[in-house]
């Protein structure tokens, strides 16, 4: 039986310029720059630069051209569209809302480098190599990974090669290709795992160094105990004393266990943070201001301004052609208004963030000490400006500020709460530096288990579980108490 039915609906939909909008939220500085340079560049009517008001003229009511050149009805309003508000870049007018040194050379750091396998293939470029061992090397390169190891098993890379490019060998004539590409740079490239890694940085070190030869004895023979730091095993089965063994794993310990990591932190140091925020600190006051050195004044341009007004003199004269143009015209127009208006809304939500964070976290950003970092989630800031906490986290996301005391993450400034006996309530960022120092000050020899860290911590007033200190341990990139063990 077939039934008629009425349903009422709420559904709320976003429009493609409202993501948009929320889109722009989200990039760093850096981006937004390359964001506006694009729009600037599909935009016809969007240009850089300010525009003197004086050369504002206003214009008559023009007819919408479309289609059906006969149609009335469907009219617009070049003052709508066009009026001397839109050559004021609007999102520079409201205080602070730009650094004083925006009028500055415009010049963007940025970071130039290559990647990892390029790198080692550079390297095989100096040496001399037949076609066929090129080949496979250059296959090998493609399967290490952004740590530096090929953790592929060869057998499977032998019938992966003989599949994909149809060239046949041989494991042999693999490991042999693998040992040239072991001897690149950075050393320990292309080891299959951890011991062989080690092995390889080892080998190339001074043999006559002290050290270095029990080193290399530990890595083949005693590598499990060694890994579990078990060094009074490793010092009776070698019959040998602290004295002797301590060198050995200090050069060990050296050795990089990521060695790809190591060239990654290289091409790091090219790499420039440009802040979004800038935050000075004169005179007990705060002077925040928006990092805008990069981002050019926006204006709508006077030219396609002057067709409109011509078109709206002569519009009974008018060919199809020309309400063709003057279509095309305002749809560029209402996206340049939109792009414009989006750019200032994003100003001014970033600036009003950054500004409540400041408001809550003001003992800290007086001096930079972290015990002075009070509790904060997102939500704190959302109800302080108004906002979603969904877009407050887009705020956040990525975005950094500059200090007098350093260059910080948003994200550095939240924290989950915590209590003391006492009842007050501190921030999770100030049990983690107590954590890490009395990780720094412990007995190497006898480091400190969870246990006890949980103990000190409960005794200095802070009530938390061994699960939370093995979290915020982890969080702090600090390894269990075993793996901290060292021989004095």
């Amino acid at each position: 039986m077939l039934r008629q039915q009425l349903q009422q609906k709420l559904l709320q939909k976003i429009s493609p310029q409202q993501i948009q909008t929320i889109k722009l939220l989200e990039v760093p500085i850096m981006e937004l720059e390359q964001r506006i340079k694009k729009e600037l560049e599909e935009n016809p009517l969007l240009e850089e630069g300010t525009l003197d008001e004086t050369e504002n003229k206003t214009t008559e009511d023009v007819e919408e051209p479309d289609k059906d050149t006969n149609d009335k009805d469907d009219e617009f309003s070049i003052e709508d569209y066009v009026n001397e508000d839109e050559y004021i870049p609007s999102y520079k007018t409201s205080t602070n809302n730009y650094s004083p040194d925006s009028n500055q050379n415009k010049t963007i750091p940025y970071a130039g480098g290559i990647s990892f396998a390029e790198h080692l293939e550079n390297q095989l470029g100096l040496r001399e190599l037949t076609e066929s061992q090129r080949t496979l090397a250059t296959y090998i390169i493609g399967n290490i990974d952004d740590d530096g190891y090929l953790r592929r098993d060869i057998n499977a890379i032998v019938d992966d090669i003989a599949f994909l490019q149809n060239v046949h060998t041989t494991k042999e004539e693999l490991l042999a290709v693998l040992g040239l590409i072991q001897d690149l740079e950075p050393a320990g490239v292309g080891a299959r795992n951890l011991q062989e890694c080690l092995l390889l940085q080892l080998k190339i070190k001074n043999q006559n160094q002290p050290g270095i030869q029990l080193a290399e004895t530990i890595l083949k023979e005693h590598f499990e105990e060694f890994t579990r730091k078990h060094y009074d095993k490793i010092r009776q089965k070698l019959n040998t004393t602290d004295e002797k063994l301590k060198p050995a794993l200090d050069e060990i310990l050296k050795l990089n266990p990521k060695p790809g990591s190591s060239f990654a932190e290289a091409q790091d140091k090219f790499e420039t943070v440009i802040p979004d925020f800038l935050l000075e600190y004169k005179d007990d006051e705060f002077i925040l201001s928006l990092n805008s050195r990069n981002i050019p004044e926006l204006r709508i341009s006077k030219t396609y301004n002057d067709l409109l007004s011509g078109y709206a003199a002569n519009k009974k004269s008018s060919t199809k052609d020309q309400k063709d143009v003057v279509t095309f015209v305002k749809q560029k127009l209402d996206s340049a208004r939109w792009f414009i208006e989006a750019i200032k809304q994003r100003q001014n939500t970033l600036l009003g963030t950054m500004q409540a964070i400041l408001d809550y976290q003001k003992e800290y950003f007086e001096e930079g000490d972290e015990t002075k970092l009070k509790p904060m989630i997102l939500k704190n800031i959302a109800e302080k400006v108004g906002l979603d906490i969904s877009t407050i986290s887009r705020v956040v996301n990525s975005k950094y500020i500059q200090t007098h005391f350093g260059i910080f993450p948003l994200k550095f400034f939240f924290s989950e709460a915590m209590h003391t006996d006492s009842g007050e309530e501190i921030s999770s960022r100030e049990i983690k530096k107590i954590l890490q120092d009395c990780i720094s000050g412990e007995d190497k020899r006898k480091p400190l288990p969870d246990e006890d860290l949980t103990k000190i911590l409960n005794e200095k007033g802070y009530q938390v579980a061994r699960r939370t200190v093995a979290k915020y341990r982890e969080q702090l990139g600090l390894p269990v108490a075993r793996l901290r063990k060292e021989l004095k």
